[in-house]
Order: C-alpha cells, then sequence, then structure tokens
C-alpha cells in the first residue's frame, strides 16, 4: 500500500518471517496500547513467510483496525527471505508515521509503551528512545538482562564497545522519522547482517544520542529460532574493533593498556592494526600466574624480534585502558578493582568486554 498525505504521529514497524505462533500475543499487547488520541498505524511487512503468518495477520488486521489503528499490510511472495533489514526499510517505505516505533513478531509491548516512548522522543528529538525490559522465560540471558536495564544515561552513550551490541535494544527502538532518513535506513545484505548494530553506530556518528526510558515496556522473549542466533559473530567483532580502532586508539598516541592477559585481551591485540598494535605498552590483569609469565609474545608475528609486552598488575598499569574482561562475573571485584583507580569512563578507559 503506497503512503497517503495523511500522515500519523507513531507507525509501529512489525517485520514477519514465520512467526504465526508468536503473532496472537504481540498483536494483543498492540492492541492493548494507551493512545491518548495519538493516530498510530501498524506497518506489518511479511518476508516471504511459508507458514500461516499471513493468516494471522489477516485475522488479526479487523480487530486492530477496532481500536483505532491503521493497518498497512505488504511482503513478498520469493522462495527465500530478504532479510530483517530489508523487511524494517520496507515497512518504513508503506508507512507515514512521523515517529518509528520497532516491534520484533515474537515479543510484547507493554500498554504504555507508546505514550511513554513518544512524549520521552519529544523532549529528546536527536536519540533513539529505548526502554527497560522483562525476558521470557526469566532466567534467559540475566546478566545481559541486568548490564541493558541497570546503564546509567551516560552509560548508554559510552558502553556501544562491548560485544552485547547496543545498549537499548532493537525491539525497544523508537525514534523520529527524520533519524531513520539521516541515517539511510538498514543494511539490507541479509542473514548474519548485524543491521541494527550497523544503524546504531552510523547513528553515533552522525551526532545522534541514546536515552532510555527508565520503565520496563517489553517483554522480550528468548527461543533458539531467534534472529539474533543468525548473526555472524565475527561481523560483530569486526565492526566493534574498527570503531574501537576509530574513536579511541587514534587518539591514545602515546600508548595504552588492554586489561585481561587472558584470551580475550590477547585476541584483541592480535586484532589490531600494527599501528595500533605498537601502542600496547602493557596488559594489566589480577592472575598472579599470568602476571608470573613477565611477558607476552606474539609468537604469529612477521617481526623480529617477535614483539614482546609486559603483563603488570592492574594497580602498576598505566591508563587509558581498553577493558577486556566481562561484568559481573566476578562477584563484585574486578567492578571494585576498577572503582579504585578513580578513572573516567570514556576518557580513561573504554569497555570492549
Amino acid at each position: 500500500m503506497e503512503p497517503t498525505n495523511d500522515q500519523y504521529d507513531i507507525a509501529i514497524i512489525l517485520p514477519v518471517y514465520n512467526a504465526s505462533s508468536w503473532l496472537p500475543d504481540c498483536f494483543r499487547s498492540i492492541a492493548c496500547q494507551v493512545k491518548n488520541k495519538l493516530k498510530v498505524e501498524l506497518s506489518v511487512f511479511d518476508d516471504g513467510s511459508t507458514d500461516d503468518s499471513l493468516d494471522v495477520i489477516e485475522k488479526w488486521q479487523p480487530v486492530l483496525e477496532a481500536e483505532g489503528f491503521k493497518v498497512l499490510v505488504g511482503g513478498h511472495k520469493e522462495p527465500a527471505p530478504k532479510g530483517v533489514g530489508f523487511a524494517k526499510n520496507q515497512s518504513i517505505k508503506q508507512s507515514t508515521g512521523k515517529f518509528l516505533c520497532f516491534q520484533d513478531s515474537d515479543d510484547m509491548m507493554k500498554p504504555e509503551r507508546l505514550n511513554l516512548q513518544y512524549n520521552a522522543n519529544l523532549e529528546q528529538p536527536d536519540s533513539i528512545i529505548g526502554s527497560k525490559f522483562e525476558r521470557d522465560p526469566p532466567e534467559s540471558t540475566v546478566r545481559y538482562t541486568h548490564w541493558a536495564n541497570s546503564l546509567t544515561p551516560e552509560q548508554l552513550n559510552y558502553q556501544v564497545l562491548t560485544s552485547h551490541g547496543p545498549t537499548v535494544i532493537m525491539p525497544t527502538w523508537f525514534c523520529s522519522r527524520e533519524i531513520f532518513n539521516r541515517v539511510g535506513g538498514f543494511d539490507e545484505k541479509g542473514k548474519g547482517t548485524p543491521e541494527d548494530l550497523i544503524f546504531f553506530y552510523r547513528h553515533l556518528d552522525l551526532k545522534g544520542r541514546i536515552y532510555r526510558v527508565d520503565e520496563v515496556l517489553l517483554v522480550y522473549r528468548y527461543h533458539p529460532d531467534q534472529t539474533t542466533f543468525s548473526i555472524d559473530e565475527k561481523v560483530i567483532w569486526d565492526l566493534r574493533l574498527k570503531r574501537l580502532e576509530r574513536q579511541y586508539l587514534e587518539k591514545w598516541t602515546n600508548g595504552f593498556t588492554v586489561w585481561n592477559a587472558g584470551k580475550q585481551g590477547r585476541r584483541l591485540y592480535r586484532s589490531l592494526q600494527e599501528q595500533y598494535r605498537t601502542r600496547v605498552v602493557s596488559f594489566c590483569d589480577v592472575d598472579v600466574r599470568k602476571i608470573q609469565q613477565g611477558n607476552y609474545i606474539y609468537e604469529n608475528s612477521e617481526l623480529r624480534p617477535k614483539p614482546k609486552v609486559p603483563i603488570v598488575h592492574f594497580t602498576t598499569a598505566k591508563p587509558p585502558f581498553v577493558i577486556c574482561v566481562k561484568m559481573d562475573l566476578t562477584k563484585g571485584e574486578f567492578e571494585k578493582n576498577l572503582h579504585s583507580l578513580n578513572l573516567l569512563e570514556n576518557v580513561d578507559y573504554v569497555m570492549f568486554s
């Protein structure tokens, strides 16, 4: 369906692929939204589903329209899905909403989501607005959920290089159409592409900000068929690494310390471009056995003599630090050690865990 001149306040962007078992709960949660006179459209784009997703959409369309939603349904019937990035772009293209509320077909909105995020976006017009979330089942990804829900407003914009991905999860995103157009839409390379992380980084590069409504506005489901599990980890690593080098290491011309002399710290060291690898002045750790080794020797280097990097205790290491230690795994010991150094995040250290 082609957009009309009658622009809506909010377009709920819902890409669908083989989601028939999840869609009833998703649609039910949308139907229960508190809109407070907001004009809301639901833009569904089916990415070539082979199950009965379209039947479920057809069944729910009159129910949602009776609740005051304009429902737009698009899609394609090609033999293979074109990917989440393509489906989101098409869903947005067929809609008119001034603001975009992103919803995954396997998740559920809390009733106040649209209202609270709309108001937040009016106050934070240059931000991607997220929210806190709860997991279903509750025992899944406990550390990740705690991290995402407990980040401070500053950390939402600082901790963008961790392996967790965007500091506000994609299924809670809410932003203006203007931001979407400025970024240029989602990457459409298809399966294995972290289109949300690519969009997130482009937004930050264009001086955009991140903001979170500090209420639980989404039930974020965890199951084996999640799109997340199809993302190529190396692609994500390379995106993070490139950003680390460009945003931090280019400026740290006097050298830096890698906090973690173990597997992840060494992987980072080996992955760096040579010009940045030579700026690593030391590894630091608390593990006595690693420190007693004295040095890490990069055996696979083609340089002669082979690079040799000291391994020191964190209390004697020189900032700035690239931190490759996972949080919430040491009963607070790592966090206590970091806090004891009185460092400023995003100045004296960056999290790359």
